[in-house]
């Protein structure tokens, strides 16, 4: 299935998109919660729930909804620096022994569609087409072999940069998590569609360039590695999302460096989960409050 959170004649609910269409799980299946987080929360009974509603339900044509982000906020957005094979080349940086873990506070996740803003404080803003997974189930200390069990679905993030904060300090979170900085979407392809996260191809455009270009076989901590790192150190939760690194052709790093700049538009694809495109424009003035 594919889990969208979406916002049709003034309401926004989840459901899920089949084709050009997507099914209203608030009419199809009206006792499932309206919101991703608890959905999720519902587990293997939610999910069958939701199944069986999607074949008969009613249905909205994609094209007259807006796609919001599957997750709004979701309980922790932690991201995985230098996980690429490719990115760790062309950084010039050793390979890391351990996952390089790091922090996007909720309050950065946008929509798949929505702008992504030129911060007032930089302009040093940069992109990271991602692989992303959604933790569907409570745990602590689950194995390697066990992780596929936690994880709900996959999605696509840009882990949008603001490069000289993000270098300003050890920690990354401040330049990792500007608002608007997390667009993530289109929707939440459930992991029973996905054969194997890591045989997926992944490009990035910039105004229709290609930018990124890599596969997800180049992962150095894969998803289920990193399922079992974190939950070493605390719980996972459904709607928690794992951003699992990006690869190479980040724009600090080519030569002269590209950054984006209003104007731009960022195009994510990920094969057999779909893709996000965001506008990126200057930040408004009325998000001084």
């Amino acid at each position: 299935m594919k889990l969208a959170t979406f916002t049709h004649a003034g309401a926004t609910r989840i459901g899920v998109v089949d084709g050009d269409e997507i099914v209203d799980l608030s009419a199809a299946a009206p006792e499932l919660p309206t919101e991703m987080v608890a959905f999720l929360e519902g587990g293997c009974e939610a999910m069958e729930t939701a199944r069986a509603a999607s074949s008969g339900g009613p249905r909205i044509a994609l094209a007259d909804v807006r796609l919001e982000a599957p997750i709004a906020r979701p309980p922790k957005f932690l991201a995985v620096g230098l996980n690429y094979a490719d990115h760790v080349a062309e950084s010039g940086m050793d390979t890391p022994e351990y996952p390089t873990i790091f922090n996007k506070q909720s309050t950065c996740v946008t929509g798949p569609n929505d702008p992504v803003h030129v911060p007032k404080a930089s302009h040093v803003l940069d992109y990271e087409g991602e692989l992303g997974f959604v933790i569907g189930r409570r745990g602590r200390h689950v194995s390697r072999d066990d992780a596929a069990d936690y994880i709900a679905g996959y999605l696509v993030v840009n882990d949008a940069t603001v490069r000289d904060w993000q270098f300003r300090i050890p920690t990354w979170t401040m330049g990792k998590s500007f608002d608007t900085h997390g667009p993530i979407g289109p929707w939440i392809v459930t992991s029973d569609e996905i054969r194997d996260p890591h045989r997926l191809d992944l490009r990035t455009y910039v105004n229709g360039e290609l930018r990124q270009e890599s596969n997800t076989k180049q992962l150095i901590f894969d998803c289920f590695t990193l399922v079992e790192h974190l939950s070493t150190a605390f719980t996972l939760e459904p709607g928690d999302i794992i951003a699992t690194g990006t690869p190479s052709g980040v724009g600090i790093l080519r030569k002269p460096p590209q950054l984006l700049k209003a104007g731009d538009v960022v195009r994510i694809e990920i094969e057999g989960i779909g893709e996000i495109e965001n506008p990126i424009i200057d930040e408004p003035d009325d998000t001084a409050r």
